[in-house]
């Protein structure tokens, strides 16, 4: 499997990071199969507007997650992790709440929104993708593959 990581460097060496503020997965090294999504995270950064490209080989002895779409268990996964609550899985696959869809997010984890209509605001949404290599072992399984500059 083709992924790519949107960013404002060459990344031939993946690393997990650790930065302080969580994402919907927890902490990782996140990736896109969508090129166009790795392309827009690569212009949210200064300077440079970089796409890496990786081959992903999936390895069975790891502890995966992976959520095919949104729906409740996502949304309380994607709220535990950007809470700060830890998980146990090597990589984490699925959907991305991205800065509107994670509004209704806390709108929703603050009671100002119900469930029900937290799943109506978000069903108009484009579709997303990530996948995040948690652990130095799930960070094996990618091979860099080359990078451009946007």
């Amino acid at each position: 499997m083709i992924i790519f990581h949107g960013s404002n460097t060459i990344v031939q060496n993946p690393q997990i990071i650790v930065n302080g503020y969580y994402k919907d997965f927890g902490y990782g090294f996140y990736c896109t199969e969508i090129e166009k999504q790795a392309k827009r995270w690569a212009l949210t950064k200064r300077k440079k507007h970089i796409v890496n490209k990786y081959v992903y080989k999936p390895d069975k002895s790891l502890n995966i997650c992976r959520f095919t779409n949104m729906s409740d268990e996502w949304l309380d996964f994607v709220v535990n992790c950007r809470s700060g609550i830890e998980h146990d899985y090597d990589i984490v696959e699925g959907p991305m709440a991205d800065d509107t869809i994670w509004d209704y997010i806390e709108d929703y984890t603050a009671g100002a929104i119900s469930k029900e209509a937290f799943w109506v605001l978000v069903k108009f949404k484009y579709p997303t993708h990530q996948i995040a290599f948690c652990t130095e072992k799930a960070i094996t399984t990618l091979n860099f593959e080359g990078s451009y500059e946007l």
